[in-house]
């Protein structure tokens, strides 16, 4: 199982990973910890990441950035209009009132959402971190701006489903710091709290998180955000500057050209960076528009004069912050401060004089939410062991729903209802029943209660729930359960219709109790309230699990588990017995895919990613047909001159010259299979070159392996060492004459070699050397190697004390027997020498090999 954390920012993404010793930031391809957020649509494929950012200069029309702005938000929202005027890419309306990015891919002009977008970025990311692992990624854990709605929530899940991701949470980045910030920390006190201030400022947003840490665990206490206040901003300000500038002395008017406005964004980026370390910095570029070269220059007093507006909106959530987490500035223990933009001095100086004290950088501002995003994937699975740490996390806008009563209910008057479920500040996860007296399918609306702080639509989604089945009770309860999942969406999850039928009990009870239990369930605001933590969330999850299972196709359950259901309604002896029957329920989401242009997103990833495949390894072909020609042409004229003859060699050449002419010609766009093609027909030509010289160079050295093999054996068959005496004769003669017969093929084959030139074909071949020297081993080792037989004078040992050696020696010594074997008679010296008395076989032999030696 994969533990990943992605932190997909405005401007550039982190990936790290989890691994024994700790959390490490992945490098891409370019050994960079930060990979750009930018998709760079070409005429054959995709560039993405680094490869996009490199080609973003030379087509900036069709290089989508700054995803992050565009997901999950309808095309008339004031912020998102905004953004467009900034992009070099064309934003139009799509029929559904949201954005579609329009992009050359392939020729000709494609329509893409921001959720497709997103998901080419997730796609590398991925890749990235399975390159790092040498695995599979599936499951992560994502980072989120906690102002994201449901719908922009919704977005990053559908994006990572098409890049074949399966997030098991998405976390809020503040959260995420937080969460990299306290588990590492050892001094956490056990009863009070520290709370500790997070100011998030990125390249598009600002947002600010108080969190309280006591010993292994964090809560959340507020969030507060300003969407549009970030390290972008300040460039656009230095942007509008210098146009201004530009205009007036070069009369050029940088707005008009997108690659002029590129440039000048990325110079003004560089100097809003210099300007942080020093009182004044110059700015220069080269043939900027209309072939002229412009120069500027800014000190820090004037940028923060221009910056003034962007500066007087950073209090706002400070001061939101605390009112909402019900803190003064003075129990703020701490402020840390991450982000790209929070190196400004400008807003540190502001965040010194609104907490009265010094801002802390103990975190690396770029990676914290990486690093928690890994830390939180981790602890969530079952891979890893974390140290015991718990994340109270809470949610930033209040949720309710909204009805309307049934048919006969309106012809009545019922006027819509509206009930508060998840208030602001509610734990993430969470789960809530709603108890409803309806006999009629009806709609529920989920909803932002208050969407102040939100430029967003207030209705989420709509659940049509029903139809009923057969009523027999006069007053039935429908039991809805509403969740607020991990990811910090709501969702109507089930509704379970509630019917008390009577039984023939003996046993007779007074109903009026009941009746009024029954009113006080009635309330739409009798809620049952777990979720408070995830032990609540598991005691819920658990009943529905229970309760889903016993109501299939409307089966009444025994009578001892709605007792346990409806304890708060009955707690006597059961006279009624309870039916649960699942009631169906339809969801609405406005805005959100739906499965089937989802499932239609995610090939269609997949046929651009096979492009992109195949594209690269054209590339990597055409690259080698380079290389060969350039490198051929080299070793011809140097080291492979003396293998080739004058003739050969010319025609070569000129194949070669051909061949690179076709490359920068006909062969610039080439398919794959041609490369691969012209590759082969050179390589005829050159691999017999080629293998003439590897021939030569290594010849020496297996003819030396061989010689070496031959000698050794030699040696062990004619050495008087005593560690081969138990081998015989006749056996050791075979090895000398397998050793004789290679020798005379090896100096027969050389004697043919030496006579040929260079560039003439080899007569003996390293292969056919490797393999006599392998036959040799095979044939020899056997019978040199073979181990001594077991001495047979072990089980007499008790016999022979009692008469010691006065008659062992003449057997051994003067025997007839012992004889045959001075004679130098290797048939009888066999038996002799291993039969009789192996003790006394010892002189003999060592007479006997000598005598051998000088036969052979």
């Amino acid at each position: 199982m994969s533990v990943v954390g992605f932190d997909f920012g405005n401007e550039s993404c982190i990936v790290a990973v989890a691994r024994q010793r700790g959390i490490d930031v992945v490098l891409n391809d370019e050994s960079k910890r930060e990979t750009p957020a930018i998709v760079c649509f070409g005429e054959k494929q995709r560039f993405i990441g680094t490869a996009g950012a490199a080609s973003s200069m030379m087509n900036p029309k069709n290089s989508i950035s700054q995803i992050k702005r565009l997901i999950g938000r309808q095309y008339s929202d004031p912020e998102l209009q905004r953004d467009i005027k900034s992009l070099p890419f064309n934003v139009t309306e799509g029929p559904d009132g949201y954005p579609l990015i329009h992009a050359r891919y392939l020729g000709e002009m494609r329509t893409f959402t921001p959720t497709q977008v997103l998901g080419m970025v997730f796609s590398n990311l991925k890749s990235i971190a399975e390159q790092n692992l040498k695995a599979a990624v599936v499951d992560c854990c994502i980072g989120i701006p906690v102002y994201f709605t449901e719908l922009q929530r919704r977005a990053v899940l559908d994006a990572a489903t098409i890049a074949g991701l399966h997030p098991l949470r998405l976390i809020h980045e503040t959260t995420a710091t937080a969460l990299a910030y306290g588990i590492y920390k050892t001094d956490l006190p056990e009863n009070d709290q520290l709370n500790v201030a997070f100011v998030d400022i990125g390249h598009a947003s600002m947002q600010v998180c108080i969190a309280g840490f006591k010993k292994g665990q964090l809560k959340i206490l507020a969030h507060s955000f300003d969407r549009s206040l970030g390290g972008r901003d300040f460039d656009e300000v230095l942007f509008h500057h210098f146009s201004a500038k530009f205009k007036e002395e070069y009369k050029i008017d940088v707005s008009q050209n997108a690659r002029a406005c590129l440039r000048l964004r990325a110079a003004c980026e560089k100097l809003k960076k210099v300007l942080s370390a020093n009182p004044e910095a110059p700015l220069n570029i080269e043939c900027l528009m209309d072939e002229k070269d412009v120069r500027g220059f800014i000190k820090r007093e004037e940028f923060e004069q221009i910056s003034a507006p962007i500066l007087q909106r950073v209090k706002a959530p400070l001061e939101k912050a605390l009112a909402d987490a019900g803190l003064a500035v003075g129990d703020v223990h701490m402020v840390e401060v991450v982000g790209s933009a929070s190196r400004i001095p400008s807003i540190l100086k502001i965040l010194t004089e609104f907490f009265g004290k010094e801002p802390r950088r103990t975190m690396n501002a770029s990676e914290c939410v990486g690093r928690g995003c890994a830390l939180q994937c981790a602890i969530l699975s079952p891979t890893f062991k974390v140290r015991e740490f718990q994340v109270n996390e809470s949610f930033p806008f209040p949720i309710s729903l909204s009805w309307k009563g049934s048919v006969p209910d309106a012809e009545n008057g019922e006027a819509e209802q509206e009930q508060l479920v998840f208030p602001k500040g509610n734990p993430i996860p969470s789960v809530k029943a709603v108890t409803f007296h309806k006999t009629s399918t009806f709609s529920v609306d989920v909803q932002y209660s208050d969407v102040s702080d939100l430029q967003a639509p207030a209705k989420i989604s709509t659940y049509m729930i029903g139809p009923f089945p057969t009523l027999r009770s006069e007053k039935p309860k429908l039991k809805v359960k509403v969740r607020l999942n991990l990811h910090g969406i709501v969702s109507v999850e089930s509704a379970t219709l509630l019917e008390e039928e009577e039984v023939e009990v003996p046993v007779s009870k007074e109903p009026a109790k009941e009746d009024a239990k029954m009113e006080t369930d009635e309330k739409p605001n009798d809620t049952s309230a777990p979720g408070a933590n995830e032990t609540d969330v598991n005691m819920q999850d658990a009943k529905g699990t229970a309760e889903a299972a016993g109501v299939e196709n409307g089966v009444p359950q025994s009578g001892e588990k709605p007792v346990q259901m409806e304890t708060d309604t009955k707690v006597e002896a059961p006279k009624k017995k309870v039916k649960k029957t699942n009631v169906p329920v339809a969801e609405l989401v406005y805005g959100a895919m739906v499965s089937g242009d989802l499932q239609k997103a995610v090939e269609k990833e997949f046929e651009m990613a096979l492009q992109d495949r195949v594209m690269e390894e054209t590339k990597d072909k055409k690259n080698a047909v380079e290389a060969y020609v350039y490198d051929m042409r080299n070793k011809l004229c140097d080291k492979y001159h003396d293998f080739v003859t004058a003739s050969d060699k010319e025609e070569l050449m000129a194949k070669l010259q051909e061949t690179e002419d076709w490359l920068y010609e006909d062969g610039e766009d080439e398919t794959k299979g041609v490369y691969i093609a012209k590759l082969e027909e050179l390589k005829k030509q050159g691999d017999p070159i080629e293998e003439r010289y590897k021939e030569y160079s290594e010849r020496g050295t297996i003819i030396d392996q061989l010689a070496y093999c031959i000698n050794s054996y030699r040696e062990a068959a004619m050495s008087n060492d005593t560690k081969f005496d138990h081998i015989e004769l006749a056996e050791k003669q075979k090895v000398l004459n397998e050793c004789v017969e290679a020798e005379a093929w090896l100096r027969e084959k050389k004697q043919q070699q030496d006579q040929l030139p260079k560039y003439a074909t080899p007569v003996l071949l390293s292969a056919d050397v490797r393999k006599k020297a392998e036959a040799l081993d095979r044939f020899c080792r056997p019978i040199m190697m073979k181990p001594k037989p077991a001495k047979p004078a072990t089980p007499e040992a008790p016999a022979t004390p009692p008469h010691p050696g006065s008659e062992a020696e003449p057997q051994g010594a003067n025997s007839p027997k012992a004889s045959p074997n001075r004679n130098g008679d290797p048939s009888e010296n066999v038996p002799a020498g291993s039969g009789e008395a192996p003790p006394a076989s010892t002189e003999p032999m060592e007479t006997d090999k000598p005598e051998t030696m000088s036969a052979a």
